[in-house]
């Protein structure tokens, strides 16, 4: 089984090291050499009251938003028109396209989002590539490391697909959209325009384009005695 479709466009710095079949070999390498490339920071930005750059090659171009409160650690690019809002802590290196949104109090660590990629309320994104308008509803944590510390395998393939990284989010494709409070298991592959029902728990594996995944749940409503 081959991985589906995830991305129409992909951004110029990654365009020549980028593998369909391993995507997450993006968030190696290839990141590495884009944010090594970065100068110490970048001239014209200045940030607002209350915003905290830490560390080297922290580049903002001149018109994005960075929000009092918002902590950002290089290196980092955060591209035209990206907003980062109050409480947001972005670390470990990331890639923050044009008009993107990390959102208050979102995480995000060590990841890639294409332009338009929105995580703007409440989330986790650690080890991820979040493809063109991607957006993750309100409380979605997309987990990057399993509690045996071992390597992480994508089922869905008569053999595991091995990504030999020990740390890795999900790889979600253009579009796919997120229901608030999910939580998205190491190695999660989505095609794009994909999307979940609020509250899932998406087990590690490739889903097809145009999947959704839904959550059944019985309720039970009975007076109060």
């Amino acid at each position: 089984m081959r991985l589906p479709p995830l991305f129409e466009t992909i951004p110029e710095p990654f365009r020549d090291t980028f593998d369909p079949d391993a995507p997450w070999e993006l968030l190696g390498a290839p990141l590495d050499a884009v944010l090594k490339a970065l100068p110490d920071r970048a001239s014209g930005f200045v940030p607002g009251p209350g915003a905290h750059l830490l560390g080297e090659g922290v580049v903002i171009s001149e018109d994005a938003t960075i929000a009092p409160g918002a902590v950002i650690e290089g290196p980092v690019w955060i591209g035209p028109g990206a907003t980062v809002r109050a409480g947001a802590y972005i670390r470990g290196g990331c890639w923050i396209g044009g008009g993107a949104v990390v959102g208050a109090n979102t995480e995000v660590k060590r990841s890639i989002f294409l332009p338009g990629a929105r995580a703007p309320h409440l989330a986790y994104v650690g080890d991820s590539i979040l493809g063109a308008k991607v957006n993750l509803g309100a409380g979605t944590v997309l987990s990057n490391f399993r509690h045996d510390g071992g390597q992480i395998a994508i089922p869905g393939t008569d053999v595991p697909i091995a990504t030999g990284r020990r740390k890795l989010g999900a790889i979600l494709g253009d579009g796919v959209a997120i229901g608030c409070n999910s939580v998205l298991h190491p190695g999660v592959v989505m095609g794009r325009e994909s999307q979940t029902y609020p509250g899932v728990m998406l087990r590690s594996g490739i889903y097809a384009e145009r999947t959704l995944v839904k959550l059944r749940q019985k309720q039970e409503v009975a007076e109060l005695r």
